[in-house]
């Protein structure tokens, strides 16, 4: 077997082999295998040795790599392979002492170099595979994304998207093939794009502006951005429920009873590391939570249609809300199956639920807190208070 590392992932960019270091050049000399995309091979034009074009879909080129073990082995790969790259999908695969790495400039980078932005102030987001409503969460005036695209075709969807949520007046600098001889830079603004010609590899500037709708950064945003049939946490309960249930980065949260799925939404907004799995008996209902989180940005929300505690998930959560299908069976699963540490909310309305909760509280411990709350409403020519139904909510760490 050759000496470890036996695989060196190598970044480059437009610009070719001219772009190499010194060393990752000498790395490219003595390979014996080379492998990446289509594109990259025109990028090596003096390659000496083997090389094993990277199939579609990507995953399919992982146990083709790990099966060349053995030899000098290089990956190309666009740019930095750690940044929206193939790095960490390959490396995942191997140990540390398994390969080595030479990053070329990323896209982000070029592109900020281009434009005159300062890249710690400009959010980036890779969405060559990704839904475009990604973007939604960022779309404020004022605010500038860097956005890698598959093709043309995608930079147009992009535009439209923009267009059609209100920001039709944004700036978009359209960025091809940076730093190779194909170079280009063209600007638009996102309601007048009109580019058929746009070239791959491409990255998108955004210049936020217009008047559309902005989606609130904290808990409890208005019930408005979620589609519902009336089965949806209210604001101000969604609010203290988040701040209850406090949402760190990484974490996984199973939403039962999701309803429309705010209580998941919003905590997947939090971080972007953090996971939810949703559970609602409701096709319907089911259906609209995901449509909702892909909407508002966050498509990575897991949706299962079942009834809980027939269908708790596997993966065990740092944090459980229970907003429906409250009952002593489902609290008696989840106290034996979720890990000691896991903290676990539980809402109720009913008489009925109050009381097991209640009884829970006196068994289990932790914090019952019931929320009342009422709004202002035309009383004759004046105004008077409606009260709402309260809510019990029990608090607990497992």
């Amino acid at each position: 077997m050759a000496d470890l590392p036996w695989l060196t992932i190598l970044g480059i960019g437009e610009d070719g082999v001219e772009g190499l270091s010194q060393a990752a050049r000498a790395t490219l000399d003595g390979a014996e295998l080379v492998m990446g995309a289509a594109r990259h091979r025109a990028l090596v034009p003096g390659l000496r040795c083997e090389w094993i074009e990277w199939p579609v879909p990507f995953a399919d080129g992982i146990p083709l790599l790990l099966a060349q073990r053995g030899q000098r082995v290089v990956l190309l790969a666009s740019g930095d392979p750690f940044w929206f790259g193939a790095g960490s999908s390959v490396t995942r695969h191997l140990a540390r002492d398994e390969w080595v790495a030479h990053p070329a400039p990323s896209s982000f980078a070029l592109a900020a170099a281009r434009l005159g932005w300062a890249l710690q102030e400009t959010i980036c987001l890779g969405l060559h595979a990704a839904p475009i409503e990604r973007l939604r969460p960022h779309l404020a005036p004022g605010q500038r994304l860097l956005v890698l695209v598959r093709d043309g075709a995608a930079a147009g969807m992009l535009a439209g998207y923009c267009a059609a949520l209100g920001f039709g007046p944004s700036t978009l600098h359209i960025l091809e093939a940076l730093n190779g001889p194909r170079e280009r830079v063209r600007r638009t603004l996102a309601s007048d794009f009109a580019l058929d010609d746009v070239a791959h590899p491409v990255a998108v500037g955004i210049d936020v502006a217009g008047e559309g709708a902005v989606l609130p950064l904290v808990s409890g945003r208005d019930d408005a951005w979620f589609a519902s049939d009336g089965q949806l946490t209210k604001r101000a309960i969604r609010a203290l429920t988040l701040s209850t249930l406090a949402p760190r980065p990484g974490e996984l949260l199973w939403d039962i009873g999701a309803g429309s799925g705010s209580i998941g939404i919003e905590w997947l907004l939090a971080h972007p590391a953090n996971r939810a799995v949703a559970i609602e008996a409701d096709p319907v209902r089911a259906d609209r939570a995901r449509a909702n989180a892909l909407a508002l940005g966050v498509d990575r929300l897991r949706v299962e249609t079942g009834r809980a505690p027939a269908c708790l998930p596997v993966d065990a959560p740092d944090a459980v809300f229970v907003g429906g299908g409250l009952s002593q069976a489902l609290l008696d699963t989840l106290w034996t199956c979720i890990p000691g540490g896991t903290r676990l909310v539980a809402n109720a309305v009913t008489l009925e639920s109050e009381a097991l909760l209640a009884s829970w509280q006196a068994a289990r411990g932790g914090a019952l807190l019931r929320i009342e709350l009422a709004d202002a409403v035309p009383l004759g020519q004046r105004h008077g208070w409606r009260s709402r139904y309260p809510v019990v909510q029990w608090s607990v760490t497992r």
